[in-house]
């Protein structure tokens, strides 16, 4: 085994360049899977894992409870396919002025539960105590993290009752609820619906969780089932925006080990035509044809740890800003999300190099195969005949000389020229995938802006946000907004919790009056709302509730309904959030003031001096510029040039390592081209035109590859629903630009070769081995 390792050092030292060409292109694939196996992992097992802890429901079943009695309902709990089940809890709203707690105000719904654990949804109690009494409540608490003490004491109001003290804020990872009181509470609000919880047997799918639920439920009154909200479909809000980022990681990922296995089978049969002499050597010294391939895949296995080290070592220390992109502005519940697993590490550290060996496997075998005196006997040169058509062929064209030579030397090495093509190929596939996505995401980014200066948000203060309440009414405000040098448009925006008929948990709704024209560059399909009783939503809203353009939702708030028609999809948005209007709002609750003002200024106005303004206009305003950045797109133009930088830098190494082992081989040839008068200048072109062509073939090839992976990506990310004006980016110059994407990497990689060949001596170059 010695003696292989010396023999495999030695090989290493004596091809540092391709050593150096497998180590980065592993380096970089590693660090791609490892990010795309993090995100892959990190959208499903901190939930599972938090869900099964908490005892979490499998379904949440609101029922009316004028069609059914708790008896009824008890006994659902004890039908075939129930694992385990609690309730029936009474279901009621509650109302939570503006600036009371954290929250905008709204209604929030709450059941009567007189213990926070049970078979089923246990509560986890984060600050203060579980409600034991009449007139109190705990509020669930929105994501990780722990409330402070600051927030026990706000009184909520009941509707025809008492208010209700904050006594304890809780979690839960169900989301059965968004407030506890005690069972004499709730019998006091005289509820209307009742809640039962269940985890079933077969919960895998929604089919399952279906066919369950129709089980447990069999010969209830028709119509008793007013609503029910799965796991799965908490477990898919938790990790939509992180899914987002999977098909585009993903996808980089197999084109970086693509690349990584041309390469390296392009490097080890390189090494191995170009060394019959070494191998016939070393069989000659007594190495056995096992030991020789061992030599060859130690060569390979040396860089390709070292890379899938580094590049792990790198993607776990990218992992974390990811993760933190990925899972922001979503609730977590109590869902740690943390860093890369470590059977990510471990795949990433074992799996990159046994693609390597594997890789390298077969051209390796071809030293197997060979005797050491035809290993001896065998020249580097290609074999006699081999592309000699292709040349008298071009020989007989008006080309120039070199030029001729140069488009025939691929035909001398087809299978050598096929592995640099598909490295091309694929080089030009990323970058036009990048390209692609690059338009996509700066026009969504623009999304909404609309056009003129820019912008300035002016929030109105209220009692609990550390700042008086403004002084002027929300006309003169806003009348007062629009005075102020600058200002073009002026939107008013007001928020809050509204309830949607037949379901368990509340949603944030955001009512807009005033300049709609910014509405349409988020509208995805549809028009933005315009009227009274018209909303639109993200497509993460529509896809969680199961509905499309023109369905009807009942919006209910302050004891107030409105039946609502979802006029438009708008590009992206909150899983629980959707837009209203203030008509619709004034039907809600007659007295909401707005608590935000966007204003747009013109073209050339200091925004910053128009804040000021503003702030002295009424002393319960503040008003700042925001910052127009978007931490998703910058994440994936970032991520996605960044690996289109390296993988086409890879991609021209793989050209590289081509050309290098060509001008090895036709050393004796370029000599006697040189000694009939061939110039430095023509041995470049030559070298240079051997790949060019191929680059234009990778190129042709690429762009299609490339558009048709733009178009998967941008296609299946659930939580942006893309326009066709944001994905068909793609015009005739920025196309011909992307052609010559090939001709660029493969030129890149010839040049060095090519000057070391033109550089080279006659005596040199016809010098024996």
């Amino acid at each position: 085994m010695s003696a292989v390792w010396r023999a495999s050092r030695a090989a290493v030292k004596r091809r540092r360049l391709q050593t150096f060409v497998i180590g980065l292109v592993v380096l970089c694939s590693a660090t791609t899977v490892l990010l795309a196996l993090g995100l892959l992992n990190a959208a499903s097992s901190p939930f599972d894992r938090a869900h099964s802890a908490q005892r979490g429901a499998h379904t949440v079943a609101t029922f009316d409870t004028s069609k059914v009695t708790p008896e009824q309902l008890a006994l659902t709990a004890r039908r075939p396919g129930v694992e385990a089940a609690a309730g029936p809890f009474g279901q009621g709203v509650v109302d939570v002025p503006d600036g009371r707690l954290w929250m905008p105000g709204g209604s929030l719904t709450v059941v009567g539960r007189a213990d926070p654990s049970g078979p089923v949804d246990r509560v986890e109690v984060l600050e203060g105590r579980w409600a034991t009494a009449p007139g109190e409540i705990v509020v669930a608490w929105p994501s990780g993290g722990t409330p402070g003490p600051e927030l026990l004491g706000a009184e909520l109001a009941v509707p025809g009752g008492g208010p209700l003290r904050v006594v304890g804020f809780g979690a839960t990872m169900s989301k059965s609820a968004e407030g506890w009181v005690t069972p004499e509470q709730m019998a006091s609000m005289r509820p209307a619906a009742a809640q039962m919880l269940y985890r079933f047997t077969d919960s895998s799918t929604e089919a399952e969780l279906r066919s369950s639920l129709a089980a447990a439920t069999a010969g209830l009154p028709e119509g008793a089932l007013a609503d029910r909200q799965t796991h799965l479909t908490l477990k898919r809000a938790f990790s939509a925006l992180a899914d987002s980022y999977l098909p585009f990681m993903t996808l980089f990922g197999v084109l970086g080990l693509l690349v990584s296995a041309l390469i390296v089978g392009n490097v080890v049969s390189g090494a191995v035509v170009s060394g019959y002499r070494h191998i016939g050597v070393l069989k000659a010294l007594g190495f056995t044809p096992n030991q020789v391939v061992a030599v060859y895949l130690t060569m390979m296995a040396v860089p390709a740890v070292v890379g899938s080290a580094l590049g792990t070592l790198l993607g776990n220390a990218l992992a974390e800003p990811i993760l933190k992109v990925a899972f922001s502005g979503i609730e977590t519940g109590r869902a740690s999300v943390g860093g890369v697993a470590g059977w990510v590490s471990a795949v990433c550290l074992l799996g990159m190099p046994a693609l390597v060996l594997l890789a390298a496997l077969v051209p390796a075998l071809r030293a197997h195969r060979l005797s050491a005196a035809r290993a001896i006997s065998a020249g580097g040169a290609p074999g006699t005949g081999r592309g000699l058509r292709v040349q008298r062929v071009l020989g007989g064209s008006p080309l120039p000389r070199a030029v001729s030579l140069g488009l025939g030397q691929p035909f001398a090495r087809p299978g050598r020229t096929v592995l640099t093509l598909a490295a091309i190929v694929l080089g030009v596939t990323t970058v036009t995938l990048a390209t692609g996505l690059t338009g996509t995401m700066l026009a969504f980014d623009e999304a909404g802006r609309g056009e003129g200066g820019p912008r300035v948000r002016v929030e109105a203060g209220a009692p609990g946000n550390g700042r008086p309440a403004p002084a002027l009414s929300d006309d003169q405000i806003e009348e007062r907004l629009r005075s102020l040098p600058g200002a073009t448009h002026v939107r008013a925006r007001a928020l809050a919790q509204v309830g949607v008929g037949g379901q368990s948990q509340s949603v944030f709704a955001t009512f807009y009056r005033g300049d709609d024209s910014a509405q349409d560059g988020r509208i995805a399909r549809g028009r933005p709302a315009r009227a009274a009783g018209e909303i639109t939503a993200g497509p993460s809203f529509l896809t969680q509730r199961g509905l499309q353009l023109g369905d009807r939702v009942t919006l209910v708030l302050e004891g107030r309904q409105v039946t609502a028609t979802v006029v438009g999809v708008l590009v992206d948005g909150n899983a629980r959030a959707l837009d209203a209007t203030w008509q619709t709002l004034a039907q809600l609750s007659p007295d909401a003031r707005a608590v935000e003002y966007e204003v747009r200024l013109a073209p050339g106005t200091d925004a910053q001096a128009y804040a000021a303004e503003a702030e002295a206009a009424d002393p319960g305003l503040r008003a700042t510029v925001p910052d127009t950045g978007n931490a998703g797109t910058t994440t994936v133009v970032a991520f996605s040039s960044v690996f289109t930088v390296l993988l086409s830098v890879v991609a021209a190494l793989g050209v590289l390592n081509t050309v290098l082992l060509g001008t090895r081989e036709r050393r004796r040839d370029l000599g006697m081209l040189k000694s009939i008068g061939m110039t430095p200048r023509q041995v470049v072109a030559m070298t240079v035109t051997s790949v060019a062509g191929i680059g234009a073939v990778g190129g042709l090839l690429g762009i299609p590859l490339g558009m048709f992976a733009h178009r998967l990506v941008v296609d299946n990310v659930g939580v942006v629903a893309f326009p066709d004006s944001m994905k068909n980016i793609w015009d005739v110059p920025q196309l011909s630009i992307l052609l010559l994407a090939g001709v660029a990497i493969a030129v890149m990689g010839a040049l060095v070769p090519a000057r070391s060949a033109a550089r080279m001596t006659i005596a040199a170059a016809l010098h024996t081995e």
